[in-house]
């Protein structure tokens, strides 16, 4: 079969070979998103068998959001050139060997390099571009098939940590990561194979028309929207790192212990699957922007409620609507991309974003244990939340005002 696809509509925009086809992407996603994961629970035990600290122990950490995060980006690139289906065997055998190159490292600084050079940017394939690539598959219900691709990195969050902490507790970390190496390759090759499939020119033709005309009618230039986006998803996400990073913590500061946050982050994720997939049917019938500041808007709602109460089951309550609240936010960065630019370009914008939302992620995580250092108390780490929830939410509102004037004043 033709690789670049036919007119056909077995092959189509919206025909049953795009619901299988995103079915085989939330498969690749959930399984490839083990590299966002594994390093969080194997921490404990690279950092004995090396014998240093925390600090040290967390570079890997580092590494590998960094390379998820600059991996999009590259990858998104070549998604748009080439299809889905390259940049996703590169990544798988990035992916693979990274996992098999920690398994065999000597030192703590080989496991790091392997987590950022390899693990991360493989990973990042089964993420943005991931979601770039189905967007263009669907129309109608484009929303919702971008929010099942996203969704595969929860599902990994909520499938892959406790078979690592089981196999590293019976077989040892080294044996584990060359494990989920040899197992990335054997799955996930014939699945990105199973990806070839490239839309026909004349689908992708016209939807750069339609995005054309859009841009057009818009008060502000592609490049503005895209800083405006990459500024949006610092903000978000620094304020959606507050509970994601340290609910643990807070939860041992607050003499709940440390099992309690763990289950409370768990919920939070749990909670975040159903989210990001509601979002997607919302932005099928009120759009991308619309979408996105309702979630932030709800997100900062749930941030507050975290300053007003304190208690066990409150926050229990609170996480869990803190998931419901944030888990579409990222995904409707993608709807929101494919609204406003041609579809060649899909890949590598969204990979910018995606890059913005992991600095904000990261350095959100940081910036949040700086202030409880300096202050004692988490309190004004939520109110700093809040501050760059404000960001996103203002600049969403401003795109939505500026949207809804663009043609009346084309058309004046």
């Amino acid at each position: 079969m033709n690789a670049e696809g036919d007119d056909s509509s077995a092959y189509g925009v919206e025909s049953a070979y795009a619901w299988r086809r995103l079915a085989c992407a939330l498969l690749i996603a959930t399984i490839g998103g083990v590299g966002m994961w594994s390093v969080v629970v194997a921490l404990p035990a690279i950092q004995t068998d090396f014998g240093v600290d925390r600090a040290a122990a967390s570079v890997p950490y580092t590494f590998v959001m960094l390379g998820f995060g600059v991996g999009g980006i590259v990858m998104g690139r070549l998604a748009d050139r080439f299809g889905i289906m390259v940049p996703l065997l590169l990544g798988t055998l990035a992916l693979g060997f990274g996992y098999i190159a920690v398994g065999l490292s000597a030192n703590l600084w080989q496991v790091a390099i392997a987590h950022g050079f390899l693990i991360g940017i493989g990973c990042s394939t089964t993420f943005g571009p991931m979601m770039a690539d189905m967007s263009h598959w669907f129309l109608r219900r484009r929303g919702i098939a971008v929010a099942i691709a996203g969704t595969g990195n929860y599902a990994a969050g909520t499938f892959w940590p406790p078979v690592v902490q089981h196999f590293i507790a019976a077989d040892g970390w080294r044996a584990t990561h060359i494990g989920i190496g040899i197992f990335c390759l054997v799955t996930m090759l014939p699945l990105g194979l199973a990806l070839r499939r490239r839309l026909a020119h004349a689908h992708t033709a016209a939807a750069g028309v339609a995005a054309a005309h859009r841009q057009a009618t818009m008060p502000f230039s592609p490049r503005t929207l895209q800083v405006l986006l990459c500024i949006a998803g610092v903000g978000c996400c620094t304020a959606m790192s507050m509970p994601q990073v340290h609910i643990v913590a807070y939860c041992g500061d607050l003499g709940y212990g440390v099992a309690r946050g763990a289950e409370m982050l768990s919920l939070m994720l749990g909670f975040g699957i159903v989210s990001r997939i509601a979002s997607g049917f919302i932005a099928d019938r009120i759009g991308g922007v619309r979408t996105l500041l309702l979630g932030s808007l709800l997100q900062g709602v749930a941030l507050f409620l975290y300053l007003l109460f304190d208690g066990l089951f409150s926050l229990y309550v609170i996480s869990a609507l803190f998931g419901l609240f944030q888990g579409g936010i990222v995904a409707m960065y993608a709807i929101i991309i494919r609204e406003y630019f041609p579809p060649k370009e899909a890949g590598a914008r969204v990979g910018l974003v995606i890059m913005a939302t992991v600095v904000g992620m990261a350095g959100g995580g940081w910036l949040s244990g700086a202030i409880f250092d300096v202050t004692g108390s988490y309190q004004a780490a939520f109110l700093n939340g809040l501050a760059w929830n404000f960001v996103n939410v203002s600049i969403m509102a401003w795109l939505l005002i500026r949207s809804r004037r663009g043609p009346a004043l084309a058309r004046a």
